[in-house]
């Protein structure tokens, strides 16, 4: 059995990057930050995001078994928990106040908008990018939405931070809900992987 033991390997980020842009927008090609129309939703607290990744499903037993026939699955929710620190961000506050982007455009300095008595659904593609060093994932969200928010609190001994959960749909033409590219940074993981024509170990 072959050693693949590599510090290298283990990731600790130094940095968390949220973007957004319209729902179904196109995965950035690379790394690189991307480019219009995704928009960065600012700084976040050094606890990052919180990806979660809920799963239910149900046993079928039928008469003559004494273990299930059938499994099927009857939830898969993938969901992210961000604390923004930018609380006067346009994009930040639109996404917590559930309103277009548009009105926070301000008229001389000044914006005044109402919050709306009935939950839109407002839904947006979302980028979330962590690094350590030269070695980058990326979740890439067509379709998302804010489905819960922390509670708001102006503070005079620190900044009003504004959390909020994105939970993730299908994108268009049935695409998969969350995509994950990963930069290993010229890190060898040849190990983990067998040699074309050699025989899997069992």
């Amino acid at each position: 059995m072959a050693d693949t033991r590599n510090a290298d390997l283990t990731f600790g980020a130094s940095d968390y990057l949220v973007y957004a842009a319209p729902i179904n927008t196109t995965m950035p090609a690379d790394f690189a930050d991307p480019a219009t129309p995704w928009v960065s939703m600012g700084w976040v607290t050094t606890d990052g995001g919180l990806f979660k990744i809920e799963e239910e499903s149900k046993d079928v037993d039928a008469a003559g078994s004494l273990e299930p026939i059938r499994t099927l699955m009857t939830k898969s929710v993938k969901s992210t928990q961000v604390t923004f620190l930018e609380g006067l961000s346009p994009l930040v506050r639109a996404l917590y106040d559930n309103v277009p982007v548009a009105s926070l455009e301000p008229t001389e300095d000044i914006v005044t908008y109402s919050l709306p008595d009935k939950p839109a659904d407002l839904r947006y593609a979302f980028v979330f990018d962590t690094l350590d060093g030269d070695k980058r994932m990326r979740l890439y969200m067509p379709n998302g939405k804010v489905v819960e928010r922390g509670d708001e609190q102006p503070q005079t001994s620190d900044v009003m931070s504004v959390q909020m959960t994105f939970k993730f749909y299908k994108g268009a033409g049935n695409s998969s809900a969350v995509t994950r590219s990963i930069d290993y940074g010229g890190v060898d993981v040849s190990g983990f992987f067998e040699a074309e024509g050699e025989t899997p170990s069992p």
